[in-house]
């Protein structure tokens, strides 16, 4: 399924409200900054869903009527029906060319910051990881040596087509992930050892078994590699609580430890950041 973006949204030129959470107090149920379009028919995105966004929507269809307020304060109780307990402030622009180049620059230098996964092989589990990546807060790149695999995924997906994987590491910006399910269990080793020849990487994983992992840990050590670099793969990927070898299944782990991960490096690094204040 395709997954509506404000560049399909707005391709129509059709005129819409940027309804933006400008303050959130307490318990809210999305982030300053999230936001939404809404036109006389449609929306894109969310501001947290519930009485809060329908009397968002509402207020915005009223600007687009020539009524409406710019700015709404909500307190998020018992009196519109949520009960986050928290207040969230919300402003209405009517979206003029002005603010969409604005909200265009604002949404690429967002996706320019985003981590990049390198996703290797675009197999059965391989598609099923691109499908389950493609609407989360990442960029994604799908490898394959294979061009009849690649024809599968949906347009929006980057792909590149290559006979050498293993040198699409050496290009990966420090900070990204490495994701390796190939067809080709000789193929899956010379890519991770060169993933894990790096120490700048957020995530090397493998798709296997435990058997998977010892045959290649004698092999890194046969190759006279430092021990040390199998601490750094995750192998299996997607934990070991479900035991369910479905790609649908496997994919939707893998998408959940990669955003764990991810979360977990950006608390640290806050948390560093308040150690230094």
């Amino acid at each position: 399924m395709r997954v509506l973006t404000v560049v399909d949204f707005l391709s129509d030129r059709r005129p819409c409200v940027l309804v933006e959470v400008v303050e959130a107090k307490g318990s809210t149920p999305r982030e300053t900054g999230a936001f939404m379009l809404v036109s006389a028919n449609g929306c894109c995105g969310t501001i947290g869903g519930g009485q809060l966004e329908y009397m968002a929507i509402d207020n915005a269809r009223a600007i687009l009527g020539g009524g409406g307020i710019a700015e709404m304060d909500i307190p998020l109780g018992p009196e519109i029906g949520q009960c986050c307990g928290g207040r969230t402030r919300l402003s209405f622009a009517k979206m003029t060319q002005a603010l969409l180049h604005e909200l265009c620059s604002r949404l690429d230098g967002e996706q320019a910051s985003l981590p990049t996964i390198v996703l290797f092989g675009a197999g059965h589990v391989g598609r099923a990881l691109a499908h389950a990546l493609f609407p989360l807060p990442f960029r994604l790149t799908v490898i394959e040596t294979r061009a009849e695999e690649l024809q599968f995924l949906p347009p929006e997906i980057c792909t590149r087509l290559t006979v050498l994987p293993e040198a699409e590491v050496d290009n990966m910006p420090a900070g990204s992930s490495a994701l390796i399910l190939t067809h080709d269990h000789a193929l899956d080793f010379l890519i991770a050892r060169t993933a894990l020849t790096r120490t700048d990487l957020t995530y090397v994983g493998m798709i296997g078994s435990g058997t998977k992992r010892a045959t290649f840990a004698h092999w890194l050590k046969r190759e006279g590699e430092d021990e040390a670099m199998m601490t750094r793969l995750t192998l299996p990927i997607g934990g070991k609580t479900v035991h369910d070898k479905r790609p649908e299944v496997i994919a939707a782990l893998v998408a959940a430890e990669l955003l764990t991960v991810y979360a977990q490096r950006l608390d640290a690094r806050s948390e560093k950041q308040i150690s230094c204040q």
